[in-house]
């Protein structure tokens, strides 16, 4: 059987002859419905269906990301969908032929997944492979990740090709969730090719910016670490940051460059979706140096210096989504690294039931000095178990 790119050790095949069911299933559950920009509704909705090849997955806890937020503001995807995709939860239903998991497992499922072997896969930028384009996990509508919701269907490829996870015990679903987040993050930090000898600076220190810092450090390289708030400097020396710019009273630049003997970073990463920021990396940034865009993820013009791409020779890069080629590398970090110094469980700063996640979504969209990381859970408490 064709394990997949995203197979791992996390997702040894166990033996398991005819298809199960959970002994009740309801036939309604709870979801939050996007009906429109800045529309999100709790509704009753069916529970999804499943077909041959596979699972029903009882959400257990699903985080909200940035690019859920900015999905609901812009309009950017039809309605009516159901989004969420950091999600953690455990099986209560298999399809037919599925043989590789068992009920009552606990899982965290990625939403797509690359094929493994078409061009792009081949030059492992798999975020642009048309597989991975498909998202294969729905609450129901057009597929969208779908763990604002109670149940969600997990579709044949991505059982297939290893998109879903065996979370070990003692690893609270909390901690799962952040795989695919990590994901992403470990993608463009192993991008910027970081030396010991090196200086970095992350720009803002939300949930992803101090994730890619704590990454960065765990290269051996200096970190510097700019926000607004001086609380979220505060979680980020829990993960040993402590060189922080508060960018509310200190001019960025100015504090790399002393910090640096005047050269400026050698990577400049920029998790904040202001491209007027952009003009600051870049100014930050050494000439040679990097200056990595992760959270500009929405098309528009943005304004920078060519010459100090051409004459100085400062790379502009991008990276966006996760990896196929780092999956094991991720298990390892997110489920093995729980009990050993990376519990992701501090950047969680807010818990809701699923009764209030149009209110958590809406704490979300507007970042506090006391908001990171946000997480609705259908049962209150699951996520933590």
């Amino acid at each position: 059987m064709n394990e997949g790119p995203y197979s791992s050790a996390m997702t040894t095949q166990t033996t398991k002859a005819e298809p199960q069911i959970e002994n009740v299933i309801p036939a309604t559950m709870r979801a939050v419905v996007y009906r429109g920009v800045n529309d999100m509704r709790l509704e009753t909705v069916p529970v999804p269906q499943i077909g041959a090849g596979e699972l029903l997955v009882k959400i257990a806890t699903c985080g909200i990301c940035g690019t859920d937020l900015k999905k609901i503001h812009t309009g950017s995807h039809s309605a009516p969908r159901i989004f969420g995709h950091e999600m953690a939860g455990t099986i209560v239903q298999l399809g037919e032929g599925v043989s590789k998991f068992r009920i009552g497992e606990r899982v965290m499922v990625h939403h797509h997944v690359p094929c493994g072997h078409c061009y792009y896969c081949r030059k492992q930028t798999f975020a642009q492979c048309a597989v991975y384009k498909k998202v294969g996990a729905t609450a129901g509508f057009e597929p969208s990740g779908g763990g604002f919701s109670e149940y969600i269907r997990v579709m044949d490829w991505i059982v297939e090709l290893g998109g879903v996870v065996r979370i070990p015990d003692g690893v609270p679903f909390e901690q799962a969730s952040f795989m695919e987040p990590v994901n992403t993050v470990l993608k463009g930090v192993k991008l910027l090719n970081l030396a010991a000898d090196e200086t970095a600076l992350v720009i803002g220190q939300g949930p992803i910016g101090l994730m890619l810092a704590a990454l960065s450090r765990r290269t051996g390289a200096r970190v510097l670490t700019s926000d607004l708030y001086p609380e979220r400097h505060a979680i980020a020396a829990k993960f040993g940051l402590h060189e922080p710019i508060h960018a509310g009273t200190e001019d960025v630049v100015e504090r790399t460059l002393a910090a640096t003997e005047g050269r400026g970073a050698d990577a400049v990463i920029l998790a904040v979706g202001v491209d007027a920021l952009i003009k600051t990396a870049m100014a930050a940034v050494r000439p040679g140096g990097k200056v990595m865009l992760f959270a500009q993820t929405q098309h528009g013009v943005a304004n920078f210096d060519p010459g100090a791409v051409c004459m100085d020779e400062k790379s502009l890069i991008g990276s966006y989504s996760a990896s196929a080629a780092i999956l094991d590398e991720v298990a390892g970090l997110v489920l093995g690294g729980y009990r050993s110094g990376f519990d992701l469980t501090q950047l969680i700063s807010h818990r809701f039931p699923l009764e209030e996640a149009v209110h958590a979504i809406e704490v979300a969209s507007h970042p506090q000095a006391d908001s990171m990381k946000i997480m609705i859970e259908p049962v209150p408490g699951a996520g933590a178990e």
